[in-house]
């Protein structure tokens, strides 16, 4: 019996195909005689390791004892490191210690990768600590392992250990770190950074190159950035995918596309990450377009669909104004993140779509397969602000404190229900929810507040509030402007002045209002009472036209908009010129009939403008799509998706 185990055993070690001739083998008449050289140890924990059998490679190592030797610790680490078996790794660890075997610098860096694959940073760090002699790689695998996860502070505070060190940091040392230098002492430690590069001539080296302009781009430098990218003699597809998504995660979203253009041109290669940030500059300008060029594109060009990809195309159709290409393209994802669900939440919130998205919400908690988090809580929470959900959405806010999806509410939550009471006309209850928050009030809180005031003409809480804001935060011109304005509402001009004086002794500066419209491919930008466009002649011809045919068909001016102590004629005149109505019209007169009319602004949009493109929609039968900063707007037939209530 013993020896037909052992026979078993030596099949079982040995590969398929090991030749036939080294089993020797003789029969008796009752018993079997064995001759066979004993399998190489080395080939026995090779196959196990190739196997994946590590439970026997362990029983292995601990049979050999003594005889283990760099090869085999090598080859059972790095299949601890392929299949992140920390407990696995430990005991190779601990056998070495145990047998005081001194591993050489090599296995010593592997020890480092894996108990970092095994998000184990503190056992890596001992190995760190105690190695005798450090090398490079050493050294970088720790850092890396640190801005991997997040900690930047430890990742440049070993850096600069190593500095302080013998060993001098190389390429990939540097374009690690990069990453790490984060914040406003990141940064400044990242400019040093870029000079110790400069001075080792690594700042063509294509690494370090990507990991310069990126670093620039997230302190919002993207000047800094595109001179690094410029300079690189050579640029890839990370390269070149970087200094795109820099612009677009600036909101520089025509560089960001004009930029993508040039480099195509040139020959770039794009990935799906290029095209996640090409989606994202197209979801800034509405350029829907374009948006579903880039999505043709993709089909194409046979990319892979990563999850990272759809959520871009869910998120630029919604910011387009395509919520069923949204939803189509979220059904039809065989896996789906929770950024995925958010996206979706989002995309029908902003169109005010309340009770889709309370639907969307139910479904996800009944499939119960992606846990709802912080960010899909407020898009729940502000779609049924933005729906005239109020009561579904105190529900949902008291699940939340009751902890039922494990969410605790924050500050942005408690902001969410501000608003929602607000826009509800609760302003009085608004006030005294933030009165009993657990949270110091911030000045986006008061900011929700104070709008509201202004909608609901509450003057009383609004002069509290408008107040305290300009305590808070004295540099924010949108402060200013709301105040003015509810003092504007009530006729309390010399208010209006007292505070339009403030601004100019502080140096404070209103954002300027522009709207863009896209026709053939073309982002054409207008701006209040705009007299630049080459076709401007036109467009305040066809404006006085409208005007005259909007009122005999029941449109009259909402002055109230006008937030200047002048007459009701030159209120008017005023009006006409704002920008969303200057794009509107230029799409009227640039456009066939029946074509929809695209208008994205970067403030809100005024009620007079609002009535003014839902005449539009309903005289020149036009489906009318207006985003501002803050909501979507579609328009058929004289009925916008918000029914007003925005």
């Amino acid at each position: 019996m013993n020896l037909l185990r052992k026979l078993n055993c030596l099949f079982h070690y040995y590969p398929k195909s090991a030749p036939f001739s080294s089993l020797v083998s003789s029969f008796t008449t009752h018993q079997l005689t064995l001759t066979t050289f004993p399998p190489d140890p080395q080939i026995v924990l090779t196959t196990l390791c190739s196997n994946g059998q590590l439970k026997e490679a362990l029983i292995e190592m601990a049979a050999r004892g003594l005889e283990m030797k760099f090869e085999s610790y090598d080859m059972l680490l790095n299949a601890c490191i392929k299949k992140r078996a920390f407990r696995e790794g430990q005991r190779v660890h601990a056998h070495m210690i145990k047998t005081r075997y001194l591993p050489p610098v090599y296995l010593r860096n592997r020890l480092i990768i894996l108990y970092s694959k095994c998000d184990r940073l503190r056992e890596a760090r001992n190995v760190l600590d105690e190695m005798p002699e450090k090398n490079v790689v050493s050294w970088t695998a720790m850092i890396s392992a640190y801005s991997q996860r997040g900690f930047a502070t430890e990742a440049l505070d070993l850096f600069l250990e190593m500095l302080r060190s013998v060993t001098e940091p190389n390429e990939f040392t540097f374009a690690t770190v990069l990453s790490s230098c984060t914040g406003t002492f990141g940064f400044e430690l990242g400019r040093q950074i870029h000079s110790l590069i400069i001075k080792r001539t690594l700042d063509t080296h294509i690494f370090v190159g990507s990991s310069l302009l990126d670093m620039y781009a997230k302190a919002g430098r993207i000047h800094e950035a595109r001179e690094v990218f410029e300079s690189l003699p050579e640029r890839d597809v990370v390269s070149c995918t970087a200094i795109i998504s820099g612009y677009a995660q600036l909101g520089l979203d025509a560089e960001a596309l004009e930029l993508f253009r040039r480099l195509n041109l040139e020959g770039m290669s794009s990935n799906y990450v290029t095209y996640a940030s090409v989606l994202t500059a197209l979801s800034g300008l509405a350029a829907l377009d374009l948006g579903k060029q880039v999505h043709n594109h993709v089909l194409r060009c046979k990319l892979p669909f990563y999850v990272v990809l759809q959520n871009s195309l869910i998120d630029m159709y919604s910011k387009c104004g395509n919520l069923i290409y949204s939803r189509r393209i979220f059904d039809n994802m065989p896996e789906r993140t929770v950024i995925s669900w958010n996206a979706m939440l989002v995309g029908y919130s902003k169109h005010g779509m309340g009770r889709e998205v309370v639907e969307l919400y139910k479904l996800m908690r009944n499939e119960n397969k992606i846990k709802p988090d912080s960010v899909t809580l407020l898009g729940v929470l502000s779609g049924c602000s933005h729906g005239g959900m109020e009561n579904v959405g105190l529900e949902i806010f008291e699940e939340m404190v009751n902890g039922k999806d494990g969410v605790k509410p924050d500050i942005e939550h408690y902001g969410c229900v501000v608003d929602l009471l607000g826009r509800a006309g609760r302003v009085e209850e608004a006030f005294q929810f933030i009165k009993k928050m657990p949270f110091e009030p911030t000045a986006a809180l008061w900011g929700s507040l104070l709008g509201a005031c202004k909608v609901h003409s509450n003057i009383d809480i609004g002069e509290f509030v408008g107040h305290r804001l300009l305590e808070i935060e004295p540099e924010n011109a949108g402060n200013y402007v709301i105040l003015s304005n509810l003092y504007a509402s009530t006729g309390r001009w010399e208010d209006v002045r007292m505070v339009r004086d403030l601004m100019l002794k502080k140096a404070v500066k209103k954002q300027p209002g522009r709207s863009w419209i896209e026709l053939d491919q073309t982002l054409h930008s207008f701006h209040a009472s705009d007299r630049s466009h080459p076709r401007r002649e036109e467009v305040f011809a066809k404006m006085k036209e409208l005007s005259i045919k909007f009122k005999e068909a029941g449109y009259v001016p909402d002055l109230s908009c006008v937030l200047h102590d002048v007459d009701e004629e030159q209120k008017e005149k005023i009006l006409l010129g704002h920008s969303e109505k200057l794009a509107l019209t230029f799409g009227l007169i640039s456009t066939s009939d029946r074509a929809p009319l695209r208008v994205i602004k970067n403030l809100r949009i005024c009620i007079d403008c609002h009535n003014f493109a839902k005449f539009v929609s309903k005289i020149y039968m036009r489906e009318v799509y207006l985003r501002d900063k803050n909501r979507f707007h579609h328009i058929s037939i004289g009925v916008c998706s918000c029914g007003d209530y925005w």
